[in-house]
């Protein structure tokens, strides 16, 4: 009994090795279709800002005619924003009254 057991105890180690193998092998494709996707979208820009033809960088061009950029970039910017964010509340204690009472009604003029 205690035979079969250890058999199968190596079988899930095993399959667990398979799983974990598996996860990492999709991971590292993830990767580097995200590596493709943003050398791709670099090319692009950095093309239209070498073309010696353009003489004002239009962004909404850039925006428009390469692909994923737009979406990449709105990612970019609520990743930040969750930073900007984390970084205020924590310096919320350093911040005088006085400071604080200003930053409130700011927010109270913003809302109106």
């Amino acid at each position: 009994m205690p035979r079969k057991f250890t058999q199968n105890s190596e079988e899930l180690d095993a399959e667990k090795m398979v799983l974990a193998s598996n996860a990492q092998q999709n991971s590292n494709q993830q990767s580097k279709d995200e590596v493709d996707k943003l050398t791709r979208m670099l090319a692009s820009v950095l093309e239209y800002l070498s073309d010696e033809d353009t003489d004002e960088i239009d962004i909404g061009y850039i925006f428009d005619n390469t692909e994923g950029l737009k979406e990449w970039w709105n990612q970019y910017k609520e990743k930040n924003r969750k930073v900007i964010e984390e970084e205020i509340k924590q310096s919320l204690g350093e911040l005088s009254l006085e400071d604080l009472n200003k930053i409130l009604k700011q927010l109270k003029d913003k809302k109106n």
